[in-house]
């Protein structure tokens, strides 16, 4: 059995590479050329002559989609990466990915877009859902983890986005200023870690520019330290619509420009040779590496795979729900929690109902399944009552709980081309992504056509999203008939993704059905950079007046014990494609929280959000839960927690804090440049310098039971901590070592994460946990000499429980 993400010089290596040359031999310009440049959305063109099936790509990070943006297959969908990060465990990272690369064998995938290794510079970051962490250490033994357990079920991945790819504001433009040793010490880090322990079949070259140079042109960072110092062997993909120039990407070291069929490469490749701009050699560097990621995941002909047998089954379901709960971090509990499954409680908040279990954007996936915080409560507890409280949106959302949707595409003459599901009213179909039957070239309008149950009475809110002529008609009234035209966006993708627009109100009753319909007719003179039709049927229930929902979830919180609050991020606030301007909850659910607690002293607050979010009440409330983007089987995994079956295992892998105390907070550009001019200092390693306190530091997180640090020893670089079960039953605790400079040092941190692992303990129980301290984590980035270079001296180690909770210390000597 071969069982391994890269053979290392293996027999098994020697002979991939053999088959690869003997391929790339039989292959003419043209055709390599060819190969180089997607066929379509997804995919790589097939090559029959040397036995080359069609590599299929899929984005990730917490599901795997496949090559169709449907309901129809549907897909696991894990906690959020925050979450995955929050349990601080690479070996549950690693599970993660071999669940994943089970989905994508199942879907015909070979090639995972993910892991998103981009740090949390700022946590204003539009996609920090979508990263680990803010310390590049733990943002890369999770990577890590991650790709191991992809790669070992024989699916490639694609570390993203390289490099400093940190927030979204003018991303496919913006030229990110950042020193020399910020880049080494923070933003390449993760990268550098993951290639040397995971040997990543691949990576995706992000859209911004660093210092001047677009990254898929970046031939210093891609060729001399990737490739060079690295020794990376996999192939380099654009992200999406990421390259623009033909012989500028290749000579930078670009293999894969995506999506197809119109590339900068293909013809235009090929052409460039023949007039003498790029060698043929580097077109063939270019192949040999897309080659032997085929040979590597199984579609070359003549090649063995590197994992001939897969891994066992894995419950996928299980597994979500393991990792939520492991994830959930406590930050605060004046010990009501755990709760008695007997006990009354009071559930409030509109995201108790309709949970966000995922991001928005490249991420989104479709889970068979969604398990709410209600859906899982009301399980557990023989005494519920639920209350709305405050919605934390009041803006239309895609059509959803309650519609059973379809969308009809037509040509010209209203005849019908081919139908398919739909998953809510949002249409979102790239490239060649469309219902069978149905062509661009044919393709003239679709209909959004089914029925919609009320779960409430009252006036309901209709309405569109996007570009073009539509027909809104609800229960037989057309509510809209018009053009809606682009307004001042630069790109039609902007007005899919902008607010939506109310076209009309109908009253409805409750548990009646009605049919709606919204006709959309293709505006063919929009200028778009690849097919694609994207728009969006909205709805929004009954709005009752906030001051009476807030009135009666007080009262319902006054008849309870226990009073549960989840608050919420709403799409608008944590999605891909636009960054944060502030870190408050939407909507008046800080208010709510307030008015609760000040009816319940055991007021437990769940914070629904894939990022920090300020908390103003935190310290007026008897318990404060941070459930991140949990994944489908959230609800269950509350439940697990909340009643003690199980404890919150995570720890914050990044500081958590109010926007005006914050650091590091830039996003927005200043002509086109962003300066990174903080340095080294971002997250706590910034925190630290301003000397501001944050509501919670890195690495804080509670359990359900007290450890007490009995001692640390240093052998080396070897650390050696005892902790000891102090509470009355079984837990897990986070062992975390900090690596401080005795001297001060005002160009270099006051402290940072040097190692972690996790302990398990009955009662009572002491136990040893040993960590190797890296080599770099004695070591800085000389912009001098452009190399690493080893800081000798005294150093203060402590091991604690985060970076504001040391228990021991010790002194070494580097």
């Amino acid at each position: 059995m071969a069982n391994q993400a890269h053979g290392n010089g293996s027999e098994q290596d020697r002979a991939r590479e053999t088959a690869v040359e003997a391929a790339l031999g039989k292959l003419d310009l043209d055709t390599k050329a060819r190969l180089l440049g997607g066929q379509d959305m997804w995919s790589l063109p097939e090559i029959p002559e040397i036995g080359l099936k069609s590599l299929v790509m899929s984005d990730g990070p917490i599901g795997v989609r496949g090559v169709r943006w449907t309901a129809d297959d549907p897909s696991i969908a894990l906690p959020s990466p925050t979450a995955l990060a929050a349990t601080w465990d690479p070996a549950l990272a690693r599970r993660a990915g071999a669940l994943l690369a089970q989905e994508a064998r199942r879907k015909g995938v070979h090639v995972l877009l993910a892991p998103t290794v981009n740090l949390h510079r700022s946590p204003l970051g539009g996609r920090h859902f979508e990263a680990y962490s803010e310390d590049p250490y733990l943002t890369g033994a999770i990577g890590t983890g991650y790709v191991q357990g992809v790669q070992s079920g024989g699916v490639g991945t694609t570390v993203k986005h390289f490099v400093a790819n940190d927030a979204e504001t003018d991303r496919f433009t913006v030229n990110n200023i950042v020193s020399a040793r910020a880049l080494r010490e923070l933003y390449l880090a993760p990268f550098e870690a993951i290639v040397e322990n995971a040997h990543p079949w691949g990576i995706m070259t992000a859209y911004n520019q660093v210092n001047g140079v677009t990254m898929t042109e970046h031939r210093y960072l891609v060729n001399e330290v990737l490739r060079g110092e690295w020794g990376f062997d996999g192939f380099n993909v654009s992200d999406w619509m990421a390259a623009r120039s033909t012989v500028g990407d290749i000579k930078g070291g670009l293999d894969v420009a995506m999506p197809g069929p119109q590339t900068v490469y293909g013809p235009a490749l090929a052409a460039a040779v023949r007039a003498g701009e790029v060698e043929e050699s580097e077109v063939d560097d270019a192949v040999r590496n897309v080659l032997r990621l085929a040979a590597r995941v199984g579609i070359l002909e003549g090649a063995e795979p590197v994992v001939t047998e897969v891994p066992g089954e894995i419950d996928g379901e299980s597994l979500a729900r393991e990792i939520a709960r492991r994830a959930f971090v406590l930050v605060r509990n004046s010990g009501v929690l755990p709760l008695r499954p007997d006990a009354k409680v009071a559930l409030i908040g509109a995201a108790a109902r309709d949970a966000r279990v995922l991001g928005g954007g490249s991420a989104t996936v479709f889970p068979s399944r969604i398990v709410s915080p209600l859906d899982g409560l009301s399980a557990a507890f023989s005494s519920l009552t639920y209350a709305v409280g405050a919605d934390p949106s009041d803006e239309l959302l895609p059509a959803d709980k309650g519609f059973e949707l379809r969308a009809v595409c037509r040509d010209a003459d209203g005849t019908i081309l081919g139908e398919g599901s739909l998953p809510n009213g949002q249409v979102q179909w790239l490239g060649d992504d469309l219902p069978a039957g149905v062509t661009h070239e044919a393709l003239h309008s679709i209909e959004v056509t089914g029925t919609f149950t009320p779960r409430e009475s009252g006036d309901h809110a209709f309405g569109t999203r996007g570009l073009g002529a539509f027909t809104l008609t609800v229960d037989g009234t057309v509510l809209y008939d018009g053009v809606q035209p682009m307004g001042d966006e630069a790109d039609p993708f902007e007005a899919f993704f902008g607010a939506p627009l109310e076209r009309g109100r109908v009253t409805l009753t409750e548990g009646q059905p009605i049919e709606v319909s919204l006709r959309h007719v293709l505006d063919t003179s929009l200028e778009m950079p690849l097919p694609a039709i994207m728009f969006t049927f909205t709805h929004l229930g009954p709005r009752r007046a906030e001051d009476e929902l807030i009135a009666e979830a007080v009262e319902a919180a006054r008849d309870a014990e226990v009073a549960v609050v989840v608050v919420a991020t709403t799409e608008r606030v944590e999605s891909e494609g636009f960054d944060r301007t502030d870190l408050q909850l939407p909507g008046r659910q800080d208010d709510l929280v307030r008015a609760v607690a000040a009816a319940n002293p055991n007021t437990v607050v769940v914070v629904n959000s894939g990022s920090p979010v300020e908390l103003p009440w935190r310290d007026d409330v008897a318990a404060v839960l941070l459930s991140w983007f949990p994944g489908q089987e959230g609800g269950d995994a509350l439940a697990d927690v909340l009643t003690g079956a199980e404890e919150p295992g995570g720890r914050l892998p990044t500081t958590w804090g109010s926007f005006a105390a914050a650091p590091v907070t830039g996003v927005t550009p200043d002509d086109g440049q962003l300066a990174y001019a903080e340095g080294v200092f971002i997250g706590y390693r910034a925190w630290d310098r301003s000397g501001s306190t944050p509501s919670y530091p890195f690495g804080h997180g509670l359990g359900y039971t007290d450890w007490a640090y009995e001692s640390l020893d240093v052998t080396g670089t070897t650390a050696t901590v005892r902790v000891r079960n102090t509470g009355a039953r079984p837990g897990r605790e986070t062992v975390q070592l900090y690596l401080s400079p005795s001297e001060s040092d005002a160009a270099r941190p006051a402290r940072w994460l040097a190692g972690f692992a996790s302990v398990e303990a009955a009662p009572g129980e002491l136990v040893e946990v040993s960590v190797e301290l890296p080599r770099r984590a004695f070591e800085i980035w000389d912009e001098t000499t452009n190399s690493w270079s080893h800081q000798p001296g005294s150093y203060e180690l402590t091991a604690g429980r985060s970076l504001a909770d040391a228990r021991v210390s010790e002194t070494l000597v580097a």
